[in-house]
């Protein structure tokens, strides 16, 4: 029998997301939606103003759209909720009860919440037993920033390989990273734009570092290597691309780096999760790639692609990455980790 789940925030673009990749999950099935209260009551295809392809299906679109505050039929909930909303929401049905797996911001950095990429620190889930000891049985999981999933997957297999001492990042992000109705296109056509408020280069900058450190059992080790990070909004409509530059503890050629890069595989891997890419790192041949419009929908938007895999005289290494920003670095990476809950046997 399917794991009933609810989607929080389900007409906004996360929520959106969800809605979609969930359909005929093999494992979990959408039993309840939720969003703000001009939304609860509706059915979800009148709440909805749909904005990705294809169309929800006529049993999600039949599901009436309730508050946020619950209760829910279904005992796990994804969380595309808004910034300026999710923190007391997830709290309060963490109190409740309810596993939470969360896109949002709002708790990434709490002492006894994963921050998980599975692939990468399915590990940090130890936390678990300290957060459900404060809630009393519930807990919060949480993915990170949608361009620190593909910075922190390629900066995995190198810091276990060579040892990371330094990091400089450079981003183009796409327009859907902004959500509806995002940058106005006066703004974006012809242009650039070098900033991304909500502090997205702090994120850049910090949310890695949880990733690759560890958790002592009481809370988490950040990894002892500095990240300067540095953001542009670009006119692409998905996928994130990373200049990424690295300096190593250990000398590694290019191929090395390479080899590293695309031999890297995880637990969702062992496990044959559902939405788990085979390959979780595709390093490209091609001098020109990865670009998003190519590359983005690798694997169905869950592998992160590499190019440019190159020595350099300042730094040790220098490369470019590219995440969906939507799927691996949303929607889809907080689907995943419910996968890895469920796998472990931590589902509610």
């Amino acid at each position: 029998m399917k794991v009933p789940v609810g989607i929080l925030g389900a007409t906004g673009a996360v929520g959106q997301r969800f809605v979609q990749l969930l359909a005929d999950h093999p494992w979990f099935e959408v039993v309840d939606l939720a969003a703000s209260d001009r939304s609860a009551g509706k059915p979800y295809r009148e709440a909805c103003t749909w904005r990705l392809a294809g169309a929800p299906s006529e049993a999600i679109g039949a599901l009436r759209v309730a508050t946020c505050e619950g209760p829910f039929r279904a005992k796990v909930l994804f969380s595309g909720l808004d910034s300026s909303v999710a923190g007391e929401v997830e709290t309060a049905l963490a109190g409740q009860g309810y596993a939470v797996v969360s896109n949002a911001r709002n708790h990434r950095m709490d002492p006894d919440v994963p921050l998980l990429i599975p692939e990468v620190n399915p590990d940090h889930l130890d936390a678990l037993a300290v957060q459900r000891k404060r809630t009393g049985g519930g807990y919060i999981v949480t993915n990170p920033n949608c361009s620190v999933v593909g910075l922190a997957m390629a900066l995995a297999p190198l810091h276990r390989a060579f040892g990371l001492r330094e990091v400089a990042v450079a981003t183009l992000q796409s327009l859907s990273g902004a959500g509806y109705p995002g940058v106005a296109s006066m703004d974006v056509a012809d242009n650039v734009v070098p900033y991304i408020g909500g502090g997205e280069e702090e994120k850049i900058e910090a949310e890695p570092l949880r990733i690759l450190g560890r958790f002592d059992g009481k809370t988490f080790v950040p990894a002892g290597f500095a990240i300067s990070a540095s953001v542009h909004r670009v006119a692409v409509s998905d996928g994130h691309t990373m200049a990424v530059f690295a300096r190593l503890d250990r000398k590694a050629s290019a191929a090395d780096a390479a080899r590293a890069l695309a031999e890297f595989r995880g637990e969702p891997q062992e496990r044959h999760l559902p939405t788990a890419p085979r390959q979780p790192i595709h390093v490209l041949d091609a001098p020109d790639r990865p670009q998003p419009r190519l590359d983005r929908d690798r694997e169905g938007g869950m592998a992160v692609s590499v190019g440019r895999v190159r020595e350099d005289r300042t730094f040790d290494l220098k490369l470019e990455a590219l995440v969906h920003n939507t799927i691996r670095g949303a929607a889809g990476a907080a689907i995943l980790n419910a996968e890895m809950l469920k796998a472990r046997d931590l589902l509610p």
